[in-house]
């Protein structure tokens, strides 16, 4: 998969601030979305020295989910830890590990946010603004806005918010287990992006594509799978088992 728009990492913290404010001009939260075959779904671990990251894409194939193509990368991270400016630090090597790719998935699930950030402009909106593809950002912790309480059952939701501003939504995705947090990352409304996250979701807390990215690189920090060189990914199915 071609990474449509490259841009320059190595920025001074000021300046990653202003390029995430300008960048979020770009982000379409009312587009929609089409007709959706392939989802990816990405996640990053760190190994224990907090400098190298794994990041791993998975994509699944609707309406069964069944893995059908897998990529991952590993590199040391240049930027510093800053809160809100995550896109700097993982999507590099996040956007390679997507690049290696061969099929051009329809939706790519981010496990981060999208616009439910200070400036708007979180991981999964970096990375759909890179790829120029529609992503949504499924996070696990809330980093933006304050929303209501969501009902027990699956499917229960309410809106997240900052004032009169709705930044997406908390959604229960299994029944009596805690919300996540559900954001439009890029070209993407709120409606579509809760709606393909509860799809994508076979019976645990995270989207499918998003928990087999988790296990897949969790597998490769502990060393229980050898990366491959550089080239096309191979299609094997990740893991099965897993929280």
């Amino acid at each position: 998969m071609r990474i449509a728009r490259p841009h320059r990492w190595d920025l001074p913290v000021e300046e990653a601030l202003r390029l995430q404010r300008r960048l979020a001009a770009a982000v379409d939260t009312g587009a929609r979305l089409g007709r959706v075959r392939l989802v990816a779904g990405a996640d990053a671990a760190y190994h224990a020295d907090g400098e190298r990251l794994v990041a791993g894409v998975v994509v699944v194939v609707l309406p069964g989910l069944e893995v059908v193509e897998e990529a991952w990368m590993e590199g040391r991270v240049t930027f510093p830890y800053v809160p809100g400016l995550l896109g700097f630090r993982e999507a590099p090597i996040v956007l390679r590990a997507c690049a290696r790719l061969r099929a051009r998935p329809d939706v790519l699930v981010c496990d981060g946010q999208g616009i439910a950030h200070p400036r708007r402009f979180g991981l999964a909106c970096h990375i759909g603004y890179c790829l120029d593809l529609p992503t949504i950002g499924c996070a696990k912790s809330r980093l933006a806005g304050e929303h209501g309480a969501v009902g027990a059952w699956r499917g229960s939701w309410s809106w997240l918010r900052d004032g009169r501003e709705r930044l997406g939504v908390a959604l229960r995705t299994r029944d009596g287990v805690r919300p996540v947090y559900v954001s439009p990352g890029y070209a993407i409304g709120l409606r579509d992006a809760r709606a393909l996250v509860l799809r994508t979701c076979a019976g645990y807390r995270l989207p499918e594509p998003t928990r087999r990215a988790n296990l897949l690189v969790n597998a490769l920090r502990r060393g229980e799978l050898t990366p491959r060189p550089p080239g096309p990914a191979s299609g094997r199915a990740a893991p099965a088992s897993g929280p």
